[in-house]
C-alpha cells in the first residue's frame, strides 16, 4: 500500500494527515504555535516553530499509522495565504513571518489603493494586508533588512524548503497565492512587469512560479530521520489553504460552491474563467489547483467567532452556566425564519470583502418580545445574508453559471439549523460532508497527484469525501427571506452611517 502526507500550516497551529491511496485517513495530528504580538497591529510568527510543528505532526502520524518509512510516496504543504516569509541565499529566515493579521503596512495598503483598479484587473484582488503592501513596508521602513532578503516566500514554501534543503535560488510560489500579491498577472500565472514597475519592487526578490503539483525537492536525511520516513521522499509544491481545502472537499467542477464554516465564514464559487470583481471589489478571483479553474471568494473574518462570542457572553451573564451549540441550535430552531424581524450584522471586526474597516456589528430591530433564540438565529441568518451578496455578485461576474450545490465543511457544518438557514436564504441545496477540515486532506491528494499515484483530482478525492446529509431549500422560506436579504444589504452598504458609528468615542 502507498501512503501520502498532507500538512496544513494554519494561523494558530499545524495539522498533518496521513492517508492511503485507497481513500482512507489513517492518522491525524495537530500542534499549536504562537502568534507573537509585540505591539499594536504587530502580529508575527517564528518560522522555526512552523518547521518544528510540521516535523512533529508528521512524525506523530507516521508513528500512529505504523507504516514502513519507504511507503510514503509524497508530502505536500498548504498554508496561510496573505502573509509573507523571507529567506536568504542559504534558506535561512531574514525576518519573522509577517502574518496576514499584522496591520503595520496600512499606509502602503493606501498607497496601493491609488492603483486598485489595475491591481484587481491583473491579480484578482484589491490591496489589503497582503504581500504587496508588506513588501513595500519592509522595502521602505527597513531597507537594511530588505537588502538581505534573497527571496520572498509563503510560509508553506518556507517549511517545504527547509525539509528539502533548498537554496535561495530554488524559492517557489504556486499560482493559488498570486491574487494576494498585488504584483501578478494571475490569468497568465506570471509576475506583472507593469505592477512591479509601478511600485519599484525588485522582481528578482520574487520566487519562481510553479504548478501546485510540481516536485520541488526531496526530504533530506536529517528531516527524514526526525519524521520517520525515507530520505528522498518527494515534496510537492502544494497550494494555499483555501485552494487545498476546496480540493479536499471535492470542489472540482464549475458551479460548485464551497462554504468553510469555521472561525471565519468563507463562501467560494468554482468557475471556469478568471473573472475579477473590478466593479465592487467585493469578491477575490483566485486560481484553483486544477489548471483552467478559478474561484470567486468572499468571507467574514469572524463569522464563526461570533457564535463563540455570544455563547461566552451568555455563560458570563448566567453565572457560568455552560451552553453548548446544540442547545443554542434548539432555541434558534424554535424561532420562525426571519428571527421575528431581527437582523444581525456579523462584522464585529470590520468588513473584509469589500474592505470596510469602519463597519461594526450588532442587532437591528430589537423588541421586548425577542429572546435568546431570536438573537442567536439572527446571528446565523446574518452570515447567510452576507453570503447572498457574494453569490449575487458571482452571478453577475459569470453570467449563466449554474450554481446548484454548496458543500460545507468546518465546525459550523455540524449545525443542521445553520445549514438549512443558508440553503433557504441562498435558495441552493446544502450538502454536509463526512469531514469538517479539508485542507490537509487536499494537500495529501495533491502530493499523490504530484508523485504520480493519482492520475486525476476528481477520482482521487472521491473516496475520501462523501455527503452525509443534504438540506434542500424551501421555496416558501426563500421567498420569506427575500425582504430581509434586501434590508441587510442596504444596511451594510450605508457607509456614511457606519463611519459615524466607528467615530464614536470607544
Amino acid at each position: 500500500m502507498t501512503y501520502l502526507c498532507g500538512v496544513d500550516l494554519g494561523t494558530t497551529g499545524t495539522k498533518a494527515m496521513l492517508v492511503s491511496e485507497a481513500g482512507k485517513i489513517l492518522a491525524e495530528a495537530y500542534k499549536p504555535f504562537r502568534l507573537i504580538q509585540r505591539g499594536p497591529g504587530w502580529v508575527e510568527q517564528d518560522p522555526e516553530e512552523m518547521v518544528q510543528a510540521a516535523i512533529g505532526t508528521l512524525a506523530h502520524c507516521v508513528r500512529q499509522a505504523g507504516i514502513q518509512p519507504g511507503s510514503v510516496a509524497g508530502i505536500a504543504f498548504d498554508g496561510q495565504m496573505a502573509g509573507i516569509a523571507t529567506v536568504d541565499q542559504d534558506w535561512q529566515p531574514v525576518t519573522p513571518y509577517d502574518s496576514w493579521l499584522d496591520t503595520r503596512c496600512g499606509a502602503y495598503v493606501e498607497r496601493m489603493r491609488a492603483h486598485a483598479g489595475r491591481i484587481v484587473a491583473l491579480t484578482g484582488a484589491p490591496p489589503t494586508y497582503s504581500h504587496g503592501p508588506k513588501i513595500l513596508w519592509w522595502m521602505h521602513e527597513h531597507s537594511d533588512v530588505f537588502a538581505r532578503i534573497h527571496k520572498i516566500v509563503m510560509p508553506a514554501a518556507y517549511v517545504a524548503g527547509r525539509l528539502a534543503g533548498l537554496h535561495g535560488e530554488e524559492a517557489f510560489i504556486d499560482p493559488t497565492y498570486l491574487h494576494f500579491s498585488c504584483l501578478s498577472d494571475t490569468r497568465a500565472g506570471a509576475w506583472s512587469d507593469e505592477l512591479c514597475g509601478t511600485f519599484a519592487v525588485p522582481a528578482d526578490k520574487l520566487p519562481r512560479i510553479v504548478e501546485p503539483w510540481e516536485v520541488v525537492g526531496r526530504l533530506t536525511g536529517a528531516a527524514a530521520a526526525q519524521i520517520g520516513l525515507t530520505a528522498g521522499t518527494p515534496i510537492v509544491a502544494g497550494a494555499g489553504d483555501q485552494a487545498a481545502a476546496m480540493l479536499g472537499a471535492g470542489i472540482l467542477h464549475p458551479g460548485m460552491i464551497y462554504d468553510a464554516a469555521g472561525t471565519a465564514s468563507v463562501l467560494a464559487q468554482c468557475v471556469d474563467r478568471f473573472a475579477p470583481d473590478t466593479a465592487s471589489g467585493t469578491l477575490l478571483a483566485a486560481r484553483m489547483v486544477p489548471s483552467g479553474l478559478y474561484y470567486l471568494i468572499g468571507y467574514i473574518n469572524g463569522g464563526g467567532l461570533n457564535l463563540r462570542w455570544w455563547r461566552e457572553l451568555l455563560r458570563t451573564a448566567q453565572g457560568g452556566q455552560r451552553w453548548d451549540y446544540a442547545e443554542l441550535d434548539d432555541l434558534a430552531a424554535a424561532v420562525p425564519p426571519g428571527a421575528g424581524g431581527l437582523l444581525f450584522v456579523p462584522h464585529l471586526g470590520g468588513r473584509v470583502t469589500p474592505n470596510q474597516p469602519h463597519l461594526r456589528g450588532g442587532w437591528l430591530g430589537l423588541r421586548w418580545d425577542h429572546g435568546t433564540g431570536h438573537l442567536y438565529r439572527a446571528i446565523l441568518e446574518g452570515v447567510a445574508y452576507e453570503y447572498a451578496i457574494y453569490l449575487s455578485i458571482a452571478r453577475l461576474l459569470v453570467p449563466g453559471m449554474p450554481f446548484e450545490e454548496v458543500r460545507v465543511v468546518g465546525g459550523g457544518s455540524r449545525s443542521a439549523v445553520w445549514n438549512q438557514v443558508k440553503a433557504d436564504v441562498l435558495a441552493i441545496r446544502y450538502v454536509q460532508l463526512n469531514l469538517t477540515e479539508a485542507a490537509a486532506l487536499g494537500s495529501a491528494i495533491l502530493a499523490g497527484y504530484g508523485a504520480g499515484v493519482f492520475s486525476d483530482f476528481a477520482s482521487a478525492a472521491a473516496p475520501f469525501t462523501r455527503p452525509v446529509r443534504t438540506f434542500e431549500p424551501d421555496a416558501a422560506r426563500s421567498r420569506q427571506y427575500a425582504t430581509a436579504r434586501q434590508a441587510y444589504r442596504r444596511i451594510v452598504e450605508d457607509a456614511a452611517v457606519w463611519r459615524q458609528v466607528a467615530a464614536l468615542p470607544s
